[in-house]
C-alpha cells in the first residue's frame, strides 16, 4: 500500500508493507478521506511523538469502508461507510483501528463530509459536556473559534442551549463565526478579549487551545465556579496562575488532550456523540464545516495551509477521493 513518509520535516507519498490482518477487536479501512491537524504538524516537526505503539504515519481521523471484520467486532460489517478516530495512521490507503473507535457516516452525508467530523466532535463535545460539564444555559468562551475545533463547538453550544462568545483573528472569520451561531465575538488583533467578555456576561467555561499566554485573562473572565479546559499550548507552556482568583472564584483548571487515550475511553466519548450528536448532523442542524482539501499527494501544501491560520473549519485530504 501508499502512505505519507516524512524525515526531517519533509513528507512523500510512497510504498510501504502492507498493514497486518486486524486483531479480534479492530476492523481494516480503505481510506478516502484523511482530516488534518494542528498535531500533525507538530508531529512532523517531532513536537508531538504518537503514543507507544502506534504507527509513526501522521493522521488523527479519516473516513472510508470497511474492508477486514476482526472475530470480536459485532454491528460492523464489511463494506460499511464509517469515519474513525485514531492515534495516528490515516495518511494513508489503509489503516487498522479498534472499532470502538469507528462511528457511522451519518444520514445524508457523504465520506467527504465524514472525514471532518470525528476528531474536532469528539474534541469539542469532550471538553465542554464531558470534562467541564456545561449545563444548558450556562455561557462558554471559545478561543480559535474559526479553528475546526472552534466550528465545531459553536455549533454544539448552539445546538444544546449554550450562549457562546469567541475569539478570532480577523474580521472575516468573526462573520462567519456569528453566522454559524456565536452570540457574539472579539478579533484577538483588537487587544485583549478581556472587557468584551466581562461585558457579555463572562463566562462559565472556556475552551482553550492557546494555553500560557492566555491564562491571566481567561482567569479575569471566568465566573464563579467556572471551568478552564486546556486542551493546546499554541501561545507556551508556563504561566503564572493567580491562586487567590482560583480560591475566591472556586475556579477549576482542567488538562485534556485525546490523542493518547484507551480504546475504550475513545469508545464512550464516541458513543456519546453518536446518541447526542449525529441525529442532530443528520437532520442538518449542526454541519461539518470544510475550508478546503487536497490529494494526498501534496499533504505537505495543506500543511503549509494550515499553518498560514487561514482557515475557516476543516482541511482534508483526498486519499481515494471516494464519495
Amino acid at each position: 500500500m501508499h502512505a505519507i513518509t516524512h524525515q526531517q520535516g519533509t513528507m512523500q507519498w510512497a510504498e510501504v508493507a502492507d498493514l497486518a490482518s486486524p486483531g479480534a477487536n479492530e476492523v481494516t479501512l480503505r481510506v478516502a478521506w484523511a482530516g488534518v491537524n494542528r498535531a500533525d504538524i507538530a508531529q512532523l516537526a517531532g513536537k508531538y511523538p504518537p503514543p507507544p505503539g502506534v504507527s509513526e504515519t501522521l493522521g488523527l481521523e479519516v473516513s472510508g469502508t470497511v474492508t477486514q471484520v476482526g472475530t470480536n467486532v459485532q454491528n460492523v460489517e464489511v463494506g460499511q461507510q464509517v469515519c474513525a478516530l485514531l492515534a495516528g495512521g490515516g495518511y494513508a490507503e489503509q489503516v487498522v483501528v479498534d472499532a470502538r473507535q469507528l462511528l457511522p457516516v451519518p444520514d445524508g452525508l457523504s465520506l467527504r463530509d465524514a472525514a471532518a467530523l470525528p476528531e474536532v466532535f469528539a474534541t469539542a463535545w469532550l471538553n465542554l459536556y464531558m470534562e467541564a460539564a456545561m449545563q444548558r444555559g450556562e455561557r462558554a468562551l471559545i478561543h480559535a473559534g474559526a479553528s475546526g475545533v472552534g466550528s465545531a463547538a459553536i455549533q454544539l453550544c448552539r445546538a444544546f442551549g449554550n450562549p457562546c462568545f469567541v475569539t478570532v483573528g480577523s474580521q472575516q472569520k468573526r462573520d462567519a463565526c456569528e453566522a454559524l451561531g456565536a452570540d457574539a465575538s472579539w478579533n484577538r488583533h483588537d487587544g485583549d478579549f478581556i472587557d468584551a467578555v466581562k461585558d457579555w456576561g463572562g463566562a462559565d467555561v472556556i475552551l482553550d487551545p492557546v494555553g500560557a499566554s492566555y491564562l491571566s485573562a481567561n482567569q479575569r473572565v471566568l465566573n464563579p465556579d467556572g471551568r478552564l479546559v486546556v486542551i493546546a499550548m499554541l501561545g507556551g507552556n508556563r504561566a503564572e496562575l493567580d491562586y487567590g482568583r482560583l480560591l475566591m472564584k472556586r475556579q477549576r483548571l482542567i488538562g485534556s488532550t485525546l490523542r493518547a487515550r484507551p480504546p475504550e475511553q475513545k469508545g464512550h466519548i464516541l458513543t456519546q456523540l453518536q446518541e447526542k450528536v449525529w441525529p442532530k448532523l443528520a437532520q442538518g442542524e449542526i454541519k461539518p464545516l470544510i475550508h478546503n482539501s487536497w490529494p494526498i499527494t501534496q499533504a505537505a501544501e495543506a500543511h503549509d495551509y494550515l499553518k498560514t491560520d487561514a482557515n475557516i473549519g476543516k482541511l482534508l485530504l483526498a486519499v481515494s477521493g471516494e464519495e
